[in-house]
């Protein structure tokens, strides 16, 4: 277990070094010059060559991609050409209602294609079993923010139940909760239909196994044979779609914040894209990157805890 763990771990640092080198390296050969976009035009040279210094743009990109490096394990990601704040600050400001979004769709996916995906597996050939398998393909069919903008007119314009976007501040709970419904809503209904369709399969091919009819011939209800012998079994595949999907969510975010015009990572990385805030960009993009790396590694170690025999094939 000792010499899996340490390979995992050699591998996520690996891969974190090369995607650290893959975003500095297209960051910086994108046109435009930075000191130009925050000085404008009409600046003088002598000005942009100051502000190009103060930047530490004329140093060699080697140099650039070490202190930047240097920075980010410190948690100092420069200063936003935008906001004229450091980027740190902003991304500690949006954070947390990324996650919360991101975790809240999560769960809300695993709840739905747990209990939809068993209950079609349970139900092989039957008309339930058809209906949820139509209701995911029209899941998997249906564009996120198109259902988001659909969500909106019916539960915001026509019922008036919900909120249509915006975000209140944490300083209302309530308010708060409220306005990430229809977000959450968005995100775990497409996502959702994937991860059943895959709960469904995975189920059924485990309940073709021996032991399984074994443990309905010794008279366990179909209830626990389900969730205590068939689920626990069929678990590997479904953690791998569980950890792509919430790295998922994440990067989903971008669009599902511009949709909702939630405060949030998604929305500031679009905004300094607008505005070429190179600096909050690299940033981001980096943060996203190590989200989809690190929850990578953490899906190849719960493949060991839960099934000991994948560590000798890994």
């Amino acid at each position: 277990m000792g010499y899996f763990l340490f390979r995992r771990t050699l591998g996520f640092v690996l891969t974190l070094i090369t995607v650290s080198v893959v975003v500095f390296a297209v960051m910086n050969v994108l046109p435009g010059d930075p000191a130009l976009t925050i000085l404008g035009i009409e600046a003088t040279d002598e000005a942009l060559d100051n502000l190009r210094r103060q930047l530490g743009l004329n140093d060699p990109v080697h140099v650039r991609y070490l202190n930047w490096v240097g920075g980010a394990l410190t948690g100092d990601f420069g200063t936003s050409h935008s906001f004229r704040v450091p980027v740190s600050e902003l991304i500690v400001e949006r954070l947390p209602l990324t996650v919360s979004l991101a975790v809240s769709g999560m769960v809300l996916t695993i709840i739905l294609a747990l209990t939809l995906g068993i209950g079609a597996a349970a139900n092989h050939g039957k008309p339930g079993d058809w209906g949820v398998m139509f209701i995911a393909q029209i899941g998997i069919a249906v564009p996120s923010f198109w259902l988001s903008i659909l969500l909106v007119l019916l539960f915001a314009v026509t019922l008036q139940w919900l909120p249509p976007g915006g975000f209140p501040g944490w300083s209302d709970p309530v308010g708060a909760l409220r306005s990430l419904v229809l977000p959450t809503a968005a995100l775990a209904l497409v996502q959702g239909a994937v991860l059943a369709r895959v709960t469904r399969s995975s189920a059924l091919e485990v309940m073709r196994l021996d032991y399984v009819r074994t443990a309905r011939a010794t008279g366990f209800s179909r209830q626990r044979v389900l969730w205590r012998h068939v689920l626990p079994n069929a678990m590997v595949p479904i953690v791998t779609i569980v950890g792509l999907q919430f790295a998922s969510l994440v990067t989903g975010t971008i669009v599902i914040e511009n949709v909702f015009y939630l405060p949030g990572l998604g929305r500031l990385i679009f905004q300094s894209i607008s505005n070429r805030d190179l600096p909050t960009v690299q940033a981001l993009v980096m943060l996203f990157a190590a989200i989809v790396v690190t929850v990578n590694f953490i899906v190849d170690v719960l493949y060991v805890l839960i099934d000991p025999r994948l560590k000798g094939r890994n």
